[in-house]
């Protein structure tokens, strides 16, 4: 089974792309500037999709980035996907959207009506969030501050590999996975238990500010995201703070057979 994977060069792609691989799987990795060994992809251009699904029978989806309702971009892919015979594609949602919601919802429903064995893969928020580029991680850096609309709310970070782990045994096993998965780390932390430990591995205080979920908009804008994407960013953060992400999942561990990483591990490697 030769496995496409959109967002190839990105941050559960990368992953995914080099677990499949060390499973003997054929991987593609789509990109829209490809490099040696990558297929060119656009999400806004059908003509790319085509060439992209030649011959493959598994699908790494990552829906595009920054796009408030993905759907009108990504139905053209999944029909040249049902029509290439493609049979199986492992969705990235979210564990804040379940199926039929508004935006990666839709593509959940969507995936699931298009290929004969769909999983949806529903992790929480990303460990990767506070290394990087993130606007999280630029401004612990930078200002010494987490700036979030959580309040006290709580959230089960999941480490990115541990994604890829997930998705990679769902693309490569004989056995389909159809259904989705809600995948989370193995701890509920407050921001603030996140600044608390930037501190501790980083060695310099690191404190988090809690703001409204306009400001928090606005920032979001400043950083260079799209007003809609924005908004529904800064409206996710407002679940946090009602305690929609407090909660723990044993799927890293099911499907893999080992543990999934803390916090503190990921930020020590």
């Amino acid at each position: 089974m030769t496995v496409l994977v959109t967002g190839g060069t990105g941050t559960t792609g990368s992953r995914v792309v080099a677990a499949v691989r060390e499973r003997g799987v054929p991987v593609r990795v789509a990109s829209r500037r490809p490099g040696k060994g990558q297929v060119r992809f656009e999400w806004a251009d059908p003509g790319t999709h085509a060439d992209a699904l030649d011959g493959v029978r598994g699908v790494y989806l990552v829906a595009p980035i920054g796009v408030a309702d993905p759907a009108p971009l990504v139905a053209p892919f999944l029909e040249t996907a049902r029509e290439r015979g493609v049979r199986r594609v492992v969705l990235l949602s979210s564990s804040a959207v379940p199926e039929g919601a508004p935006g990666l919802g839709e593509l959940h429903r969507m995936v699931c009506a298009a290929v004969p064995e769909p999983t949806v893969l529903r992790p929480s928020w990303f460990m990767q969030n506070f290394l990087g580029d993130h606007p999280h991680a630029r401004s612990a850096r930078a200002d010494g501050e987490i700036v979030s609309a959580t309040g006290s709310g709580r959230v089960a970070f999941v480490d990115a590999g541990d994604i890829a782990a997930v998705a990679a045994h769902v693309l490569a096993d004989e056995e389909p996975h159809v259904g989705e998965y809600v995948l989370t780390g193995p701890e509920a932390l407050s921001y603030a238990d996140v600044a608390t430990i930037l501190s501790e591995v980083m060695g310099r205080p690191v404190r988090h500010r809690a703001v409204g979920v306009a400001e928090l908009t606005e920032r979001f804008v400043g950083a260079g995201y799209p007003a809609d994407f924005a908004a529904v960013l800064a409206a996710l953060d407002a679940m946090i703070a009602h305690g929609a992400e407090d909660r723990t999942t044993s799927v890293v561990r099911d499907v893999t057979g080992r543990p999934p990483r803390s916090f503190r591990e990921v930020l020590e490697a």
